[in-house]
């Protein structure tokens, strides 16, 4: 039963306006190599950023890259798009593992700002 209604919610979600435009915006990017490649840079600053953190370090060259790189894809409306539909569709599924979470009583303190 439980299984039946984690497939459920994975079909809502697939039917999801969130998922439906993250699909249109990476099919987009997929289309333009040079975007994509550009999208590929920023997550591998982004992993360095944050490991970086996580260390207690600080990377002024590689937060200063991701700035850059930031600006650059804002500008370009392809890149922009496929971002905020990501943005909100970890949202939303992060909103949902929350809801789960608590649903048994899970610690997620860590998570928070």
């Amino acid at each position: 039963m439980v299984y039946d209604k984690a497939n459920e919610l994975a079909a809502d979600i697939k039917a999801s306006e969130e998922y439906r435009r993250f699909c249109e915006a990476k099919d987009k990017i997929e289309e333009g190599s040079t975007t994509a490649s550009l999208l590929k840079e920023y997550r591998k600053l982004q992993l360095r950023a944050q490991a970086a953190m996580v260390a207690g370090e600080e990377d002024a060259e590689c937060m200063e890259k991701l700035q850059k790189l930031g600006e650059i894809l804002q500008m370009d409306r392809t890149a922009s798009e496929y971002l905020i539909s990501e943005f909100m569709l970890n949202r939303m599924l992060g909103d949902i593992y929350k809801i789960l979470a608590e649903a048994v009583d899970v610690d997620l303190s860590m998570l928070e700002d």
